[in-house]
């Protein structure tokens, strides 16, 4: 009796000149559907040899800014464009997308914390398992394009993670000047089934960014993600004639940032998080620079109204990247988080 692979598959060649627009077809057997697919949109784009590079958007389901744009792209983008391959996932988390949600409806799974993936595990482990089996080995960048989704806002900057791999580090610095955002962000940690760390383990540039949030489709945004992917594909050596895509406003000038590692808990201190359920009431905005001991606003109790507000504090310094979008709050959710001045040469 024969016997095979279960898992995710794709009727593209992904060696084949011209423009495929198909799917990842994604085992899901139901009650209702017992030889059930999930079919997540997989566009590859080749001319000849050349670079190749993933573009991704919808890796959590409520971050919309970076599907527009690809949704655009995968319309707009032809072989004669470009000289290598582009490969693009609009919406890599397709049920999650659909949903709104930042995970997985069919299985609670969030694609960027499940990485390397699983053979013949749930939805989103197939999704993951995919992209890391047989699409990141043949990628030399990975553009991952997130917001803040529907509980978080941030200002709008590309980033990158340190790999630890000076030469890659190197590479991802460059594609990060590339994308040419007024803010760019370094991390100095990462977790290990995040995408980002997929990617290094494959010595594939990561470039991503969080450009917005708040549930919605910032129309500010849009242009600076545009833009970015093309300055980002013209930079790979993939995209030869850029002004086709009229990206006419010049990058501006880059402030870097970072979010210090010593340790995980030092790390954590960057962070605010409720400490009591109620309606939050912020005092500071996106972008106010912020010192330590500063209080970043308080929870309110509704329900007992004479019972005084509790003070949710910073514990260290830097510039208000991040903030809660949601008025409502549990004890525990990440109310703000900061980043701190960062010297790219050094």
């Amino acid at each position: 009796m024969a016997t095979g692979r279960y898992g995710a598959w794709t009727e593209i060649d992904l060696e084949a000149d011209g423009k495929q627009v198909s799917s990842l077809h994604v085992p899901h057997a139901t009650t209702r559907s017992a030889y059930g697919v999930v079919d997540i949109p997989l566009i590859v784009i080749q001319n000849g040899a050349g670079p190749t590079v993933l573009l991704m958007a919808g890796n959590h389901g409520d971050e919309y800014e970076g599907q527009v744009v690809l949704c655009d792209l995968v319309r707009q983008l032809e072989p004669e464009h470009i000289q290598g391959r582009v490969i693009i996932m609009p919406a890599a988390n397709l049920p999650a997308a659909m949903a709104g949600t930042r995970m997985s409806p069919l299985d609670g799974g969030n694609l960027n914390a499940s990485f390397p993936g699983v053979y013949a595990g749930n939805v989103t482990e197939q999704i993951a398992e995919f992209v890391d089996r047989t699409l990141l080995p043949q990628c030399d960048a990975w553009l991952d394009l997130h917001t803040g989704g529907s509980s978080l806002e941030y200002l709008p900057f590309a980033c990158i993670h340190r790999s630890e791999k000076p030469a890659l580090d190197a590479k991802a610095l460059a594609a990060l000047k590339a994308f040419g955002s007024a803010l760019a962000l370094v991390w100095a940690y990462q977790e290990e089934r995040a995408a980002s760390s997929a990617a290094h383990r494959h010595d594939v540039v990561y470039l991503y960014g969080e450009f917005g949030g708040a549930g919605t489709v910032n129309l500010d945004n849009l242009p600076l993600v545009r833009a970015g992917v093309i300055r980002c594909l013209t930079h790979f050596g993939v995209l030869h004639n850029p002004s086709k895509f009229h990206i006419d406003e010049p990058a501006p000038k880059t402030r870097f940032i970072e979010l210090p590692y010593e340790s995980y808990e030092i790390n954590r201190r960057y962070y605010v998080f409720s400490p009591d359920a109620g309606l939050f009431e912020p005092f500071h905005r996106l972008g106010d620079e912020i010192e330590a001991g500063q209080d970043l606003g308080r929870i309110h109790f509704v329900d007992d109204p004479m019972r005084e507000p509790t003070i949710a504090r910073f514990s260290m310094s830097g510039l208000m990247v991040c903030k809660r979008h949601s008025g409502r709050v549990e004890r525990g959710d990440c109310l703000a988080h900061l980043a701190t001045d960062f010297d790219p040469e050094t």
